[in-house]
């Protein structure tokens, strides 16, 4: 979250679009986003010489719009992020090149270097608890992880109503959201894909999925006890805590990884507003 653009899709975008020809970048890139994956795109391609546009869902916060066209793309709104996805095909038979916000091999590489920085910073990692949207950060950190160390346990986390991936394990085959209703809306990827599903199946203990009042009510535990704003999207894996904490013991070693810190303020206010006091008893863990 405290990566430019204010979450870790900048990993992802720049080590996708790093592989691109200098005529392809001229082309222009595409992309789908409910907010952090279009402005990753849009930061990389400004930095990369690039075009960008971007297929967002008109109902994305007005500053997660004012902040992708900051950086230089021009911005599509359709009315659902189906929709957007939908209209990709057309701009790629016009020449774009469609950067995936996270069924790419690429994409999902990039957002694995979280793993590798985790490792370098605390080598007895026992367990990583992440948020889940697509799926592509989990794949990448669980496989850099379980590459070193088999023995990590990598947790899952989505919020009710953004839990595409939970109903996909549980299916055993992908489940189409419809609609996606949680307050974490870079959550909100309306299906995960076969790479994804394969690597949730393949390295993931549990995903474990939260309410957004839960998500809401961690948000404001790490903003008063750590002085750390994040998204709902992110907060849900303070949240997970609460129903995991029977697999951690004394000599655990636990990370939460916070992806994401792009919350408006009138949201904020809202949330306060609508949740005036928080009920999920996690101040322990932290002070622990």
């Amino acid at each position: 979250m405290l990566q430019p653009t204010g979450a870790f899709k900048v990993r992802g975008a720049f080590n996708r679009m790093l592989s691109l020809t200098k005529d392809q970048r001229r082309r222009g890139v595409v992309a789908v986003s409910g907010g952090n994956h279009a402005q990753a795109v849009a930061y990389a391609a400004r930095g990369l010489g690039a075009r960008s546009l971007m297929l967002m869902p008109e109902f994305t916060p007005v500053n997660y719009l004012e902040a992708t066209r900051s950086y230089g793309a021009e911005v599509v709104l359709t009315q659902s992020l189906a929709e957007a996805f939908h209209c990709v095909a057309k701009y790629e038979a016009m020449g774009w090149e469609y950067i995936h916000p996270f069924d790419d091999p690429l994409v999902i590489a990039g957002q694995g270097t979280i793993g590798l920085e985790i490792y370098d910073d605390l080598p007895e990692v026992t367990d990583v608890v992440l948020s889940i949207g697509g799926g592509g950060l989990a794949g990448g950190v669980a496989t850099y992880l379980k590459s070193l160390n088999p023995g990590i346990h990598i947790w899952g986390t989505e919020t009710a109503g953004a839990d595409s991936m939970s109903q996909a394990l549980a299916a055993g085959e992908i489940v189409q959201l419809s609609p996606v209703t949680s307050v974490a809306r870079t959550l909100g990827a309306p299906a995960v894909t076969d790479t994804t599903l394969a690597l949730a199946q393949r390295y993931l203990e549990e995903v474990i999925v939260v309410t957004d009042e839960e998500a809401i009510d961690s948000l404001f535990i790490l903003l008063n006890d750590c002085k750390i704003l994040t998204e709902p999207a992110a907060s849900c894996t303070l949240a997970a805590l609460d129903k995991l904490q029977l697999n951690f013991s004394r000599d655990s070693h636990v990370v939460l990884v916070l992806c994401g810190g792009n919350v408006a303020v009138e949201d904020l206010c809202q949330w306060r507003s609508d949740l005036p006091h928080t009920t999920v008893k996690l101040q322990p863990c932290l002070a622990n």
